[in-house]
C-alpha cells in the first residue's frame, strides 16, 4: 500500500482521526495559559487560600480551562492558515494538517465548535462581560489579526504573541473581579517576549538558508539582531521582577520586603532557558522544554511554592 494509501485510512479511522485532531489542538501548549491564575496568587485578599472560600480558585480553573478551549481553536486556525509552509519546515511538516492526517475540514468544524463553547462559557462565568471582552479580544487579536496579517510584519509578530500572556493574566484578575498590579503585567510581557525572541532565533538557526521559504518574516530577522533583543530583555525581566517583589500590593512588607527570596529562582530560571537555547540550541517550543528539562521545571515549581510560602507565613 502506498504511503497517501496509508495515510488515506488512517485519516478515515474515528480513533486515529481524534488522536491527530488531540495533537493539533496542541495540549502541550496549555501549561501556557497558567498565566490566568497570577490574579490569584498575587491577589492583595489572598484568594488563593481555597479553605477559606474555594470559589476564587474554582473560578480561575474555569477561566483556565476556557482559554484552553479558545488557545485550541486559534492554534487549529493558524494550523490551517500555514499548511503548505509548514510542509516546508523540518519538524513542522509532521503535524496532522500538513502530513496529510488530518483533514482540514475537520479543523475548520473544531475550530469553530472550541470558540463557540469558549465564548458563552466565558460570559457564564463572569455576566459583567469582563472576562467576555478579554477571551473576545483574545480570540480576535490572536486567532485572526495574527494568523492572517501581524504574523507577517516584523517585530508585531513577536509583540503580538506577548501580548496574548498579558490577556491570559487579564482574564485571570476579570474572572475575580481584583487588579493586577502593573509590574506584573510588565513582568508577563517581558517573559513572554523573551520566550518568543527565544523561539525566532531557533527558527533561523534551524532552518538557514532556507529560512524565508518556511516564514518570510524570518528574512527580516538575524542572529545578531535577535541576540541583542534577547540580552535587553532579559535584563529588563530581571529587574521588573524584583520591582513586583518589593512594590506589590500582595507582597510583604515586614520585616523586610520577603518576596525578594523567590528572586534567585527567577534568574536561575532565566538563564538556564538561555543555557538550552545557546549551548543546547533549544527554544524552538518553550512549553516542551519546561516539561522536558528537569532543572528548568524544577526551578519554576520551586519559584511557585516559594511565592505561595512566602505569602502564606507573612501576612502584608
Amino acid at each position: 500500500m502506498s504511503q497517501f494509501s496509508t495515510t488515506a485510512a488512517q485519516a478515515a479511522n474515528p480513533p486515529n482521526m481524534l488522536a491527530e485532531l488531540l495533537r493539533a489542538m496542541r495540549p502541550r501548549q496549555w501549561v501556557k495559559n497558567v498565566f490566568v491564575f497570577a490574579a490569584l496568587a498575587f491577589s492583595e485578599e489572598r484568594l488563593w487560600q481555597f479553605w477559606n472560600d474555594p470559589w476564587p480558585l474554582i473560578k480561575t480553573i474555569a477561566a483556565f480551562l476556557i482559554f484552553c478551549m479558545a488557545a485550541s481553536g486559534i492554534y487549529l486556525v493558524n494550523d490551517l492558515v500555514d499548511i503548505e509552509k509548514d510542509r516546508a519546515h523540518p519538524k513542522k511538516r509532521n503535524r496532522p494538517f500538513a502530513s496529510g492526517r488530518l483533514s482540514p475540514m475537520v479543523g475548520v468544524v473544531a475550530a469553530v465548535v472550541l470558540i463557540l463553547i469558549a465564548v458563552p462559557a466565558a460570559f457564564f462565568l463572569d455576566p459583567s462581560f469582563n472576562f467576555l471582552i478579554v477571551i473576545g479580544l483574545y480570540i480576535f487579536i490572536q486567532g485572526f489579526l495574527y494568523s492572517y496579517w501581524l504574523k507577517h510584519v516584523v517585530l508585531l509578530d513577536i509583540l503580538i504573541l506577548a501580548a496574548g500572556f498579558v490577556l491570559r493574566a487579564l482574564g485571570g484578575a476579570a474572572v475575580l473581579g481584583v487588579l493586577i498590579t502593573p509590574w506584573l503585567l510588565l513582568c508577563m510581557l517581558l517573559l513572554a517576549l523573551f520566550l518568543g525572541i527565544g523561539k525566532r532565533r531557533h527558527e533561523l538557526m534551524l532552518l538557514d538558508a532556507n529560512a524565508g521559504e518556511h516564514r518570510r518574516i524570518l528574512e527580516e530577522y538575524s542572529l545578531p539582531m535577535l541576540d541583542q533583543m534577547m540580552s535587553i530583555v532579559t535584563a529588563s525581566i530581571i529587574m521588573a521582577y524584583s520591582v513586583t517583589a518589593f512594590l506589590a500590593p500582595a507582597a510583604p512588607q515586614e520585616p523586610y520586603p520577603m518576596l525578594m527570596a523567590t528572586i534567585p529562582f527567577v534568574i536561575y530560571a532565566i538563564f538556564r532557558y538561555l543555557y538550552l537555547i545557546y549551548i543546547r540550541n533549544e527554544g524552538g517550543s518553550p512549553d516542551e522544554l519546561l516539561l522536558k528539562d528537569i532543572p528548568l521545571a524544577g526551578s519554576v515549581v520551586l519559584w511557585g511554592i516559594a511565592v505561595l510560602t512566602v505569602l502564606w507565613l507573612f501576612p502584608n
